[in-house]
C-alpha cells in the first residue's frame, strides 16, 4: 500500500518537473520561431499544440485515476462513510458544465466539428469520465 503510493507521489512529482521544465523551454522556441516566417499545414501539428495534446492525455489519465483509490475503497469496506458528498456533488457539477461548455461551443459546420471534437477529445474523456465515476462513487 504505501509503497506503492510513494512510488506513484514520486512519479507524479517526477511528471511535473518534466512538463514545468519542457513547456516553458517549448513557448522561448515558439517565440524565437514566430521571428522567422515559416508555412505549415493546418492539419499539422508543432510541437506546444502537440505538448498540449500530451498534457491533455496525461491529465485525463490522472484525473480518471484520481476517482479509482475511492471507488475501491468503497468496495472494500462495503461502504461509503466517511465520504464527502458536497465534494462529489460540486466535482460533478463542475465536470458537467465543464463538459457541456465544450460540447456547446463546438461549430456548426459539419467539416470542423471532427476537428474540432479530436482536439478537445482528452479534456471530453477527462471531464465525462470522471462525472460517470462519480455517479458510481455517490
Amino acid at each position: 500500500g504505501s509503497k506503492s503510493l510513494k512510488n506513484f507521489c514520486v512519479t507524479w512529482i517526477l511528471v511535473c518537473i518534466a512538463l514545468g521544465v519542457i513547456l516553458p523551454c517549448q513557448l522561448l522556441l515558439r517565440n524565437q520561431d514566430q521571428s522567422t516566417v515559416f508555412e505549415r499545414s493546418n492539419n499539422s501539428l508543432d510541437m506546444i499544440e502537440m505538448s498540449g495534446f500530451i498534457c491533455g492525455y496525461i491529465s485525463c489519465v490522472f484525473y480518471l485515476g484520481s476517482r479509482f483509490p475511492q471507488l475501491y475503497k468503497n468496495f472494500r469496506r462495503r461502504s461509503t462513510e466517511g465520504t464527502s458528498y458536497l465534494l462529489f456533488a460540486l466535482a460533478m457539477m463542475g465536470n458537467c458544465t465543464y463538459g457541456l461548455s465544450l460540447v456547446l461551443k463546438m461549430p456548426a459546420t459539419a467539416s470542423f466539428r471532427t476537428l474540432y471534437f479530436l482536439h478537445h477529445l482528452p479534456w471530453l474523456i477527462g471531464s465525462f469520465g470522471v462525472l460517470l465515476l462519480d455517479i458510481f462513487v455517490s
